[in-house]
């Protein structure tokens, strides 16, 4: 008679079991949100990477195997009365709480990451996003099956991958106000500029393809395992570190800048070629990490950096332009003008697209005030960019109450 096989059983009591939970969990916790405390307080400069992967692994063992989807949200917004909001219910808000005017209506589970959307403006229904590798992947939110992000789920299959990058593009990406274009920058230190009408072109011309669905600029029914893909138009080369953010000029599709970690803005025209048509060797004393385009002037660019805490805004017509030696000054040729209200690196900012000369720009203020970030609404003084003529008819009002003033 086979001897009875002897049971097996736990070191640890049953009843321990939901308190070791808790506490795992809280483990986990603390690790994670000390982990994210040093990436969002660190620089390139001082970071350590064998402290990253040993609070991040560490973490990782206490709360997840890493088998929770990313997903990309689309999502309806009811806004009841626009741009108006009484101080009520500001100093009720509560960011925990869901809107009940915000109402998810489709999730994709996307492959990685999502770092960055942007809208096509010819179509809001199409949406490119960047992830942690070298493509850029276009979606169709309308045409997309709605999914459950499940632990272990399968990635939404792209409508269209966006190929050209030989590193990872992470962040930088832009959408052609004009064209159905998209520019896109790298740790390859490359920009790389794609026309979704080339996939177009490209199904039309192939018999075997079968027409576009549905009135999407994206091709359907590709058979292609990991979804139909398309190259560049051209990839632009002038960097000599991580590109991190590109803008299109608001009027054509083949005019456009980037930002870098080299601390240069360059102005690209892909009419004349890939090389740069303009280089500010030194638009700022740090890494840029933002740049936007004046929707309304075509002359004006904004960049941020991402250290000394500076907007600047760029004369296009005068960028990179020698300077008359009566002239010289220590800022770049080009420099219109400089906001200096943040205390610290600057990471996101937007011109309005209303008015002309308003700016919104974010920055994080975590290492001069403890955590947090601030917020600011700012314009420029419109002494600086009127008429000359109207400019000096102006302050001649004012000049006798200027020199009694001066004079005591």
């Amino acid at each position: 008679m086979a001897p009875t096989p002897k049971a097996i059983s736990s070191p640890v009591p049953d009843a321990w079991y939901p308190t070791l939970a808790v506490v795992m969990l809280a483990i986990g916790l603390v690790l994670t949100a000390s982990f994210f405390i040093y990436e969002a307080t660190s620089s390139k400069h001082n970071r350590g990477l064998a402290k990253e992967l040993t609070t991040g692994g560490v973490a990782s063992v206490f709360l997840t195997d890493g088998s929770v989807p990313n997903t990309l949200v689309i999502a309806n917004c009811e806004v009841v009365k626009p741009r108006v909001a009484a101080a009520e219910h500001i100093s009720q808000f509560n960011e925990e709480a869901r809107s009940p005017f915000v109402k998810k209506f489709k999730t994709i589970i996307h492959p990685g990451e999502v770092n960055r959307i942007r809208e096509l403006p010819q179509n809001s229904k199409i949406v490119a996003t960047h992830t942690d590798s070298p493509d850029v992947l276009i979606w169709d939110v309308e045409a997309q099956p709605n999914r459950h992000a499940v632990l272990g789920a399968t990635s939404s299959r792209p409508d269209l991958i966006l190929t050209g990058h030989q590193d990872n593009a992470e962040f930088a990406l832009a959408m052609c106000p004009t064209e159905p274009y998209v520019l896109s920058g790298g740790k390859d230190k490359s920009v790389v500029l794609w026309s979704i009408q080339d996939h177009i072109t490209a199904t039309a011309s192939d018999p075997t393809k079968s027409p576009v669905s549905g009135g999407s600029i994206i091709k359907q029914n590709d058979k292609a395992a990991d979804g139909p893909s398309v190259g560049p138009r051209g990839i632009f080369l002038g960097h000599e570190d991580t590109v991190e953010d590109v803008a299109f000029c608001p009027s054509s599709a083949q005019e456009f800048c980037s930002v870098g970690d080299d601390s240069c803005l360059i102005l690209w025209d892909a009419r004349v070629g890939t090389s740069p048509a303009v280089k500010v060797e030194k638009a700022h004393n740090a890494d840029l990490h933002c740049v936007d385009w004046n929707p309304h002037d075509d002359n004006l660019i904004l960049t941020g950096s991402a250290e000394d805490g500076l907007l600047n805004i760029w004369d296009y017509d005068k960028v990179g332009k020698k300077v008359e030696r009566a002239s010289k000054s220590p800022n770049p040729a080009g420099l219109f003008f400089q906001h200096a209200g943040h205390r610290d690196k600057v990471v996101d900012f937007h011109w309005n697209s209303h008015d002309p000369w308003t700016v919104v720009s974010v920055s994080d203020d975590c290492d001069t005030t403890g955590g947090g970030g601030t917020l600011q609404i700012w314009r420029m003084s419109d002494l600086l960019y009127r008429p000359e003529e109207e400019v000096l008819a102006e302050l001649e009002k004012f000049k006798s109450h200027v020199v009694s003033c001066a004079s005591k």
